[in-house]
């Protein structure tokens, strides 16, 4: 009886797991691209294979990984993952479901899963580290930063699954930089990117956010950008029109000033920003909210002067919507798959889903 009961809870899992359509790909693969070369001095050994002298090191690339399904729609989405994350963000979620790299290869989007230079799969540098990487004891931070509650509690209406093993796997997919983190470089290798791969649209989160701010100034081939709670700097702003700092308990919030011409750049192409929830409204200890109450008031000036240049940003707090609970990685909550269909009615309305 016993084995009978169990053979039986394994075929209800195993149809849960492999309940989906199949997934056909056409292509996929990954590559490199961007990166510097740097030629030590001297003159190389053959009979020291440990001689550095005259050897040439490759680094401060990005690593991409990417998926293109049969009848792939034109344009192909490019994710670019935040601070401390890796293209792990977009892939199978803490809780063993499909992450927006699945769900949008089955709405027939080709994807570009991207590492940044000096994280995860593009670990090389050409620049020194300050040695090695030591242990990160962050997990009360990071569960306070990124607004699954506050430790050891998770906020009640929470969409992060509570399990422990969730939390577990979540714990484990950050990844440390290797080298100094560069948001021009980021950038550089962003650009680099989709000048090989042509037009296409940008998905961003978090400190990439910032990288994808950059990266608009140095290619023609963004035709959109999706950003989850960009935040982390350059938080760009048109000279003359910065607006003043914020103070959070998380540190300060504040803008950088680049010339109107490079500003109205943003103009060129739709944008649309997501912002969860357990967002303060006044100033507060807990930091987590606290650094989104201002990179909210940000994003909302962002997208006022944008548009007054005519351009074209819609700003998305989900709890407006009535849709509670969401963390700072929205498309990995319980609900994602609704914060999907929100980012493909929007990508249908501006007619990118061809």
């Amino acid at each position: 009886m016993r084995k009978f009961i169990a053979l039986l809870l394994w075929l209800l899992c195993s149809s849960c797991v492999f309940a989906s359509e199949p997934l056909v790909i056409q292509e996929q693969g990954s590559f490199m691209v961007g990166g510097t070369t740097v030629t030590n001095g001297g003159e190389f050994n053959f009979s020291d294979w440990l001689d550095q002298s005259g050897q040439t090191a490759y680094g401060d690339h990005a690593y991409v990984w990417y998926q293109v399904p049969v009848n792939a729609k034109k344009l192909p989405l490019v994710f670019l993952h935040g601070g401390g994350q890796s293209k792990k963000t977009w892939e199978t979620t803490p809780d063993g479901r499909e992450g927006f790299q699945n769900i949008f290869l089955r709405r027939g989007f080709s994807t570009y899963l991207v590492d940044q230079p000096r994280r995860g799969e593009a670990g090389f540098s050409t620049v020194a580290s300050d040695g090695p990487i030591p242990p990160a004891y962050y997990d009360r931070t990071m569960f306070t930063l990124f607004r699954l509650g506050r430790w050891p509690e998770f906020y009640e209406d929470t969409q992060f699954p509570r399990d422990q093993e969730s939390l577990n796997q979540f714990m484990r997919q950050g990844t440390p930089n290797t080298a100094p983190l560069d948001f021009n470089l980021v950038a550089d290798s962003m650009a680099a990117l989709l000048e090989k791969i042509g037009p296409s649209i940008l998905v961003t989160h978090s400190q990439g956010g910032g990288c994808g701010w950059l990266t608009v100034s140095k290619t023609d081939n963004i035709r959109a950008i999706v950003a989850f709670e960009p935040g982390g700097s350059p938080r760009l702003f048109p000279e003359g029109e910065v607006p003043e700092a914020i103070n959070t308990s998380f540190g300060v919030i504040e803008a950088t000033a680049i010339p109107l011409e490079e500003f109205k750049k943003f103009t060129k192409f739709p944008i649309i920003i997501f912002y969860g929830d357990h967002i303060a409204t006044e100033p507060t200890d807990n930091y987590g909210s606290d650094q989104w109450r201002a990179e909210l008031a940000l994003g909302r000036k962002f997208a006022e002067l944008v548009n007054k240049y005519g351009g074209d940003v819609t700003i998305v707090h989900l709890p407006e919507l009535g849709i509670k609970g969401n963390t700072h990685f929205m498309f990995s909550d319980l609900n994602n798959i609704e914060i999907a269909d929100l980012m493909s009615k929007w990508l249908t309305e501006k007619g990118l889903d061809k």
